[in-house]
């Protein structure tokens, strides 16, 4: 995940534009009238650390293992069986399992192998690269050796990413359509589209960051635009129902006239015109921001903390006082389908949110640290009980218990490939003298897991207190 950008400065005040009734979904909820899908593969990782521990976090643990979380297909390799993962970990083999089950389950699946990946963020470098240079181990992307993006994806003046786009559309979209469509009339399947990308968009490219923009060039944007645009056109016709990660409400929630960053992602959204292809969007995508319980009457309400109103809770960041409109989720969601309701006239966007690891959202010193958050907690259970229509459902996409990134030396003694600084922070698990190091983004780390366990908030879990067919559970 990339860190939140810079607080701006604060706007001149001025009153809040009433907007229109929110409309409800278009289509009916797919998270209703099915069975979730529960990755064996995850109730095993699970169960190495539930071996581990004892007391309240042990049971925790346990009751944890008929919860659903959405799968990462963060390689081409986990598309087909057979390709050196164990089949609950392919797109392949996932859908043969929740097709075998009576009825078959929701599965939820996070499409993520753009080229230059991550381009704000070293931890989670992709293999798809617009320009290949030599394989350090991190990448084998052609970095800058000099300027403000030095270290990171370079830049080939007019190349526009085609090699590797190229590969992107021919080598994993172009597979991963092929399967989900080949399942189309038995298993019903979700797509969170690319994490991580499109907000980069608004805050980390060279306008908001001359001197330190890293990555996110306007090759990696062409790239991204391109890239995001050709996967939702070939996925949506597989019967999928697809989401566009937007970021949260600690990265893009500034809507003002000044700096209107959720206007911004609004637009960009509405200039790749994929908007008639998607059910909505999907925030706090492995992220630890407050899920909130009150919708403001009116987007905006609380920034520049102008308002006591009860909707103004929950704010650990103290996103308010500068000026954000998004100081949670939910009104995040709120302030989001605005902006993209004013970008693109009839447009009535859904959403999902992001709760595995937001039940103790005010441990951190600092809100833009997103690194294996220490104090965090497992957050609300999967549910579509969602104190908003516009909300298809809470869920599970940052498999809890797997790292954001790597302490600058792994757990077995060597250096980290893809250390980011971020890993470093104070508020990152690995940095404090004693503390078991972190392996690198997406490989367990039980000493996160024990400790998201222990700080939990999950709510009414007893839906998932037995487990059905076929690993899945009724939601």
């Amino acid at each position: 995940p990339t860190p939140a950008p810079p607080t701006p400065a604060p706007p001149t005040p001025s009153p809040s534009p009433s907007p229109p009734s929110p409309p409800g979904p278009v289509g009916s909820n797919p998270f209703e009238g099915h069975p979730w899908y529960v990755n064996p593969s995850y109730r095993d990782l699970l169960s190495t650390s539930i071996n581990l521990t004892s007391g309240g976090v042990r049971a925790t643990l346990e009751s944890m293992q008929n919860v659903p979380s959405a799968f990462w297909i963060d390689v081409k390799s986990k598309i087909y069986k057979g390709q050196g993962h164990p089949d609950h970990s392919t797109v392949e083999g996932i859908l043969e399992d929740a097709a075998s089950c009576s009825p078959p389950s929701l599965v939820v699946l996070i499409v993520y192998d753009l080229p230059n990946r991550d381009c704000f963020a070293l931890a989670s470098n992709g293999e798809i690269c617009c320009h290949y240079g030599e394989d350090k181990g991190r990448t084998k992307c052609d970095m800058s050796t000099s300027g403000p993006n030095a270290g990171f994806y370079r830049e080939v003046a007019g190349a526009n990413c085609a090699d590797g786009l190229a590969e992107y559309k021919s080598t994993y979209i172009d597979p991963f359509a092929e399967v989900v469509g080949r399942f189309a009339d038995r298993v019903p399947v979700v797509l969170v589209i690319e994490p991580d990308s499109l907000p980069n968009l608004v805050t980390n490219m060279k306008d908001k960051r001359p001197d330190n923009f890293r990555g996110c060039h306007d090759e990696t944007k062409v790239a991204y635009e391109e890239g995001i645009r050709y996967a939702v056109e070939k996925l949506s016709v597989t019967g999928a129902q697809l989401y566009v990660d937007a970021g949260h409400g600690g990265w893009l929630g500034w809507a003002n006239s000044n700096d209107d960053q959720t206007g911004k992602f609004a637009n960009i959204i509405a200039n790749m015109q994929i908007a008639d292809k998607v059910r909505g969007f999907a925030t706090n995508v492995a992220n630890y921001q407050p899920l909130g319980s009150v919708v403001c009457s009116e987007p905006g309400k609380c920034k520049g903390q102008m308002s006591s109103d009860p909707c103004c809770a929950d704010d650990p960041c103290n996103l308010q006082k500068d000026w954000n409109w998004a100081h949670n989720e939910l009104n995040y969601v709120d302030v989001l389908d605005y902006k993209m309701r004013a970008a693109i006239p009839g447009f009535t966007p859904s959403f999902i949110i992001d709760t595995g690891r937001n039940g103790k959202p005010n441990t951190r010193s600092d809100c833009g640290n997103w690194c294996n958050a220490r104090g965090a907690g497992i957050g609300r259970v999967p549910t579509t009980a969602t104190p908003d229509a516009r909300i298809d459902a809470y869920f599970w996409l940052k498999t809890p218990g797997e790292s954001d990134g790597c302490t600058e030396v792994l757990p077995d003694g060597t250096n980290c490939p893809r250390f980011d600084e971020m890993c470093a922070s104070v508020d990152s698990l690995g940095s404090r003298n004693g503390e078991p190091r972190a392996p690198e983004a997406g490989l367990w780390y039980h000493y996160q897991i024990a400790m998201l366990a222990e700080n939990a908030d999950m709510g009414d879990a007893s839906a998932f207190n037995v487990a059905g067919s076929c690993g899945s559970v009724t939601g």
